[in-house]
């Protein structure tokens, strides 16, 4: 089933960047149905670029110009020396998008090679449920196109995750007024930091830093069996390896795909959905789909279930007596200095307004 199958899209999803490098997220459409996320660095892109001209010298051009098909790998354009490191890195992830989407329009030669097949296929790291230690993930966020030279990229536009506030919570907003969230209450994330203190947006348009574990996806229902029935949605899993079903009731999956889980039990078989199918997986298998939970969005090619994944809403219910009592913890919340560090020169000019 995995040899099988082929990319088909791509779209640029985020940047991840910590004090010493910056990988480019993708979200990847297979000719399955299935789709994953990936995380690449500028390393990765040149040592592919190399590798497809070893492998293909006649669409590269080395014999005849005229047979090129290949893309040249974007390099750093004046334009970009000026713009911050962030600037210049959702500026490259836009640039290495495009540079993907030739690939797979070079021909079925290229595009299902297993040079860029595998290239594609989701690695160890990409299945890691946890970011580096200080990680930052960067949305390309609403902007107006900067004067420049023509051809110059525009930073595409992603709206940011709503969650919901799991009790209600007060706090202040950057400008030091009052904010409260009720339980329920949506609320969208616009930067998530990791001392779990995320800055959020409420439907008056108010700006607040506000504790991560207050906020959730969907609340779970309680099974039978002792398992947790989370809604047609689900929480969000990856398969850490492919799996081929030996039952009715069992699912096929290949390696990085993104499935809900419908219920979860102990005894090593979980209730999930996938490409609009309902069963099992073992349990051994799947984990937190820490990053594709956080990028998910209709900005995407779609869902991990399909038109369900875009259309379906998250099913809302009270949690457990004993949850409803203790209320989550509230993370130490970092010095003002230490969030401004970690933030770019946008987010650091408007956490300055209206302080004191």
């Amino acid at each position: 089933m995995e040899g099988a199958r082929h990319p088909v899209c791509v779209s640029g999803a985020a940047l991840v960047q910590t004090e010493r490098f910056q990988m480019f997220t993708f979200s990847v459409c297979w000719s399955d149905d299935s789709d994953s996320f990936i995380r690449r660095s500028w390393e990765d892109f040149r040592r592919l670029h190399k590798t497809l001209k070893e492998t293909f010298p006649v669409e590269a051009g080395l014999l005849r110009r005229s047979d090129r098909v290949l893309p040249k790998l974007p390099a750093d354009a004046p334009w970009l020396v000026h713009r911050s490191r962030t600037g210049r890195g959702l500026a490259r992830l836009q640039l290495l998008e495009a540079y993907l989407r030739a690939l797979l329009a070079a021909g079925e030669r290229v595009s299902r090679s297993l040079e860029l097949t595998g290239f594609f296929t989701p690695q160890p790291l990409d299945l890691e449920p946890m970011l580096p230690p200080g990680s930052l993930v960067i949305l390309p966020t609403p902007q107006e196109p900067s004067p420049g030279p023509s051809g110059s990229p525009a930073v595409r536009t992603l709206e940011a995750q709503s969650l919901h506030c799991l009790q209600t919570f007060s706090t202040q907003d950057t400008r030091g007024q009052p904010f409260h969230a009720q339980a329920q209450e949506a609320l969208d994330v616009l930067l998530r930091h990791p001392s779990g203190w995320w800055l959020v947006t409420n439907e008056d348009q108010q700006t607040a830093w506000f504790p991560a574990p207050y906020l959730e996806e969907a609340a779970p229902h309680q099974g039978q069996d002792g398992g947790q029935l989370l809604g047609i949605s689900g929480p969000q899993f990856c398969a850490v390896r492919a799996y081929e079903s030996s039952r009715a009731d069992e699912l096929s999956v290949p390696t990085g795909a993104r499935v809900h889980v419908l219920e979860a039990s102990d005894r090593g078989w979980w209730l999930c959905r996938f490409q609009g199918r309902t069963g099992l997986l073992p349990a051994v298998m799947l984990q937190r789909d820490g990053l594709g939970t956080l990028l998910s969005g209709p900005w995407l090619h779609r869902g991990a279930d399909g038109a369900e994944g875009r259309e379906g809403k998250a099913h809302s219910s009270p949690r457990s007596p004993q949850a409803a009592m203790l209320p989550p913890p509230v993370p130490a919340r970092p010095p003002l200095s230490v969030i401004q560090s970690r933030c770019c020169t946008i987010t650091r000019k408007a956490l300055q307004q209206g302080a004191p």
